[in-house]
């Protein structure tokens, strides 16, 4: 057993922020909790996510997250986002359970931004 903290995926994905950013004129959504900032914003084009960037002010773990996210949901419908689980993300990244209040921050982030979204119509 590792006494790494931090999985190599979690490690992937911190190292390589490529969504880390806004985008001009995209929907956004800011959460503040738990120690953590979040700020998601998207574009949506003919019902499908076009773009996604994330600001995050946290640990590795929550960056990471942010950083899966969106990699995992640009190009997918708008709609998809009403489905998004935190326990995607904690079984994929290895995020200890302890973690687990943070990356519920990010899953309410997500769900605003489909609310915001429209279920994945254009704004």
């Amino acid at each position: 057993m590792s006494d790494d903290p931090y999985s190599p995926l979690v490690r992937k994905h911190f190292a390589n922020t490529a969504h880390c950013g806004d985008l001009a004129g995209a929907v956004a959504v800011n959460i503040d909790e738990q120690g953590i900032r979040l700020r998601l914003s998207a574009t949506v084009n003919m019902g499908h996510i076009q773009s996604l960037r994330f600001r995050a002010w946290g640990c590795p773990h929550v960056i990471a997250a942010c950083e899966w996210f969106c990699s995992h949901y640009e190009g997918e419908p708008g709609e998809s986002l009403s489905g998004f689980q935190a326990s995607d993300i904690m079984c994929n990244l290895s995020v200890p359970v302890e973690k687990t209040g943070r990356i519920l921050v990010l899953e309410d982030a997500v769900r605003s931004l489909g609310q915001r979204l429209g279920g994945g119509s254009a704004p």
